[in-house]
């Protein structure tokens, strides 16, 4: 039986995650490597379709992404969350989930992810909400992740990124490489 693998790209609001994570399925399908992108922003449109982000409803959406995963994955398909995931038990619940599974931390300071928020709206965002740092300052949201709640650093991540020394292209080729690393060699349960 075939075993997909799964790489949940992780990093604040507004590190680029999406960006990389489109890119990686991009650059993936060009080596013959079929990867499906399964986005927090999409899935939370339909269990929560007017989400309030509050922890709750996080454990639901996140519960929900790394079963997907598991279900994908173990069905030949390779999988790229693309998530905030805020809390570490989030990413620690889908690495015991999933068994051939990868945590790539887009590490980006805060006020760079601002910056960017701020320039969202005519950016590209791949259905992620607009404003949400601005929400955040206005009192409109108390629960942004490195404002109203905190983000949890990846402990030991499989790879980490610098997106704010490093293009989303460079981001892509590193944890590309570490994708073809650690993916190859290891053999499907």
């Amino acid at each position: 039986m075939v075993v997909g693998w799964c790489v949940w790209v992780t990093g604040l609001p507004g590190s680029g995650k999406s960006t990389i994570a489109f890119s990686l399925a991009d650059k993936l399908r060009s080596l013959g490597i079929h990867a499906y992108v399964l986005s927090s922003d999409a899935l939370r449109k339909i269990i929560t379709p007017n989400p309030k982000y509050t922890e709750e409803e996080r454990d639901i959406v996140y519960g929900a992404l790394a079963y997907i995963a598991r279900i994908l994955t173990d069905n030949g398909v390779n999988v790229i969350i693309d998530a905030t995931g805020n809390r570490r038990k989030y990413r620690d619940h889908a690495r015991r989930e999933i068994s051939r599974f990868m945590e790539a931390y887009i590490r980006c300071p805060l006020e760079v992810c601002i910056e960017r928020e701020v320039r969202r709206g005519v950016d590209r965002s791949y259905g992620a909400p607009k404003g949400v740092y601005s929400k955040a300052f206005t009192g409109e949201s108390k629960t942004v992740p490195g404002l109203g709640v905190p983000y949890e650093e990846p402990i030991n991540p499989d790879v980490t990124v610098d997106s704010d020394k490093l293009s989303p292209e460079e981001c892509t080729e590193i944890i590309l490489k570490a994708i073809l690393e650690k993916f190859s060699e290891q053999p499907s349960p």
